[in-house]
């Protein structure tokens, strides 16, 4: 295969999602061209790195903090989910 070909895969790699056989040729094409492989090993340990953060918790609060802000900012933004139901108003059905 082309190097440039493997450039491409750069990305596949570090997230460990190309077959075994194909990631022993490009390992084995890394050994041949130093760029490659410092391309190859920096993005993988990045990858393994985020990985090992911790997720942040998006609660409620935090979703209208954000939401108050962009509106401080003068921004017109309809957001797509529905309002929470504690901000609706509740009127008395007549029957």
């Amino acid at each position: 295969m082309k190097t440039d070909l493997y450039e491409k895969l750069v990305d596949l790699y570090a997230g460990r999602e190309l077959p075994a056989e194909l990631e022993d040729q490009m390992e084995l094409a890394a050994s041949s061209d130093p760029a490659l492989g410092r391309e190859m090993s920096s993005l993988r340990r990045t990858v393994d790195a985020i990985k090992a953060v911790d997720e942040p918790e998006f609660t409620e609060e935090s979703y209208q903090r954000i939401l108050m802000k962009v509106y401080a900012r003068g921004v017109d933004m309809q957001p797509q989910a529905p309002a929470p139901a504690h901000f609706q108003y509740h009127l008395p059905l007549m029957g």
